[in-house]
């Protein structure tokens, strides 16, 4: 417990006042005086508040205005959006439609020369091509029909023998070599200076495989174009058939259909010889591709196809264009790596040219 006296207690408050009582003995000797100035409420300046809540309320009324802009902007564009994907559906459908449309004449069109072909034995289906086999049976004879509808430059080429001018090989061999799933014999040949050459005017690859020979007699050139489509018939200069594009193609005798109509047969044809094997090669209206190949036990003409009955066969399976390929011994027929036909000679001829198919 602190004890202090009265005279220490004075004394230490003497002490704390001393600055204090020193100021005022200052002040009163400068005979000084200190003035409170009096305090006063400012007033409200309404001259200062009206504009600024004016200013502040057509804001509030731009913003407002603005929100209700941005609303129907916003309503606007989502019925556009709406708009737009109802229309882009109905594009759609219609696209889908118009697709359907587009192939449904084709697609009626091929079911109809199917209808007339029967169900097909074999298929062959790829990105390049559509390959069906059927049989064909009739009065007098029994064959098969290949219809192709070509996809690609690539499905279809015509193979010279050994891959030379002069070399021979069967349709098998060849098919085997190029590793096709198909192949037909081709044109006509003639043998000479240790070789078998092709008849008359051969292109290859868009090439003249021995040159340009106009056309005579009852010959032909039959093959395909640029742009997969059968062309033939009879050529007196090479520019004329320049003209076609040729891409490959062969010759031989006769002609017997033309755009769907049937024409002459020359005589010397309708008995040399009267029944035969044959191979026909026909095109449709939507450049699809019909071989017929018939059988026939033997060439004196006691068995096979007369050229007139080829022609009738051609016309009611709805063919357009048919061209009368080498027939006899040479007929050959290969499906999937296997010989369909019943070659004449008991076994496959080996020939100048084959048509070989590729998936």
């Amino acid at each position: 417990m602190i004890n202090m006296t009265v005279q220490q207690v004075n004394r230490f408050f003497l002490l704390a006042l001393a600055p204090f009582i020193g100021m005022m003995l200052w002040l009163l000797a400068a005979d000084m005086s200190i003035t409170i100035p009096q305090l006063h409420t400012p007033k409200p300046n309404t001259a200062a508040v009206g504009p600024s809540a004016q200013t502040t309320g057509e804001a509030v009324k731009g913003l407002q205005q603005a929100a209700k802009t941005a609303a129907a902007t916003a309503n606007t564009i989502n019925r556009q959006t709406r708009l737009y994907e109802q229309t882009n559906r109905s594009m759609s459908a219609i696209a889908r439609t118009a697709a359907v449309q587009a192939v449904r004449p084709e697609f009626i069109y091929n079911r109809r020369i199917t209808a007339k072909l029967g169900a097909p034995a074999r298929s062959i289906q790829s990105d390049k091509l559509t390959a069906q086999l059927y049989v064909v049976r009739a009065q007098n004879f029994s064959g098969y029909a290949l219809k192709v509808r070509l996809k690609s430059d690539k499905a279809m080429k015509l193979a010279l023998g050994k891959d030379k001018f002069g070399g021979a090989e069967t349709t098998l061999a060849a098919a085997s070599r190029y590793g096709a799933v198909a192949g037909v014999n081709a044109g006509g040949f003639a043998d000479g200076r240790g070789g078998r050459y092709p008849l008359s005017t051969t292109v290859l690859d868009g090439r003249y495989v021995g040159g340009f020979e106009p056309t005579y007699a009852d010959l032909f050139f039959v093959g395909l174009n640029d742009d997969r489509k059968l062309i033939g018939g009879q050529y007196s200069s090479k520019s004329e058939l320049d003209r076609e594009n040729p891409q490959f193609g062969v010759s031989f005798v006769p002609v017997l259909l033309k755009n769907g109509r049937m024409t002459p047969i020359p005589e010397k044809w309708q008995t040399s010889p009267y029944r035969a094997p044959r191979t026909v090669m026909a095109n449709y209206k939507d450049d699809q591709l019909l071989f017929l190949v018939v059988d026939g036990r033997n060439e004196n003409g006691s068995s096979g196809a007369t050229l007139a009955e080829m022609q009738i066969l051609a016309s009611r399976l709805g063919a357009v264009d048919a061209y009368n390929l080498d027939g006899g011994g040479s007929s050959s027929l290969i499906f999937d790596g296997r010989v369909v036909n019943h070659p004449s000679d008991g076994r496959l001829r080996p020939l100048a040219t084959n048509f070989l198919f590729f998936k």
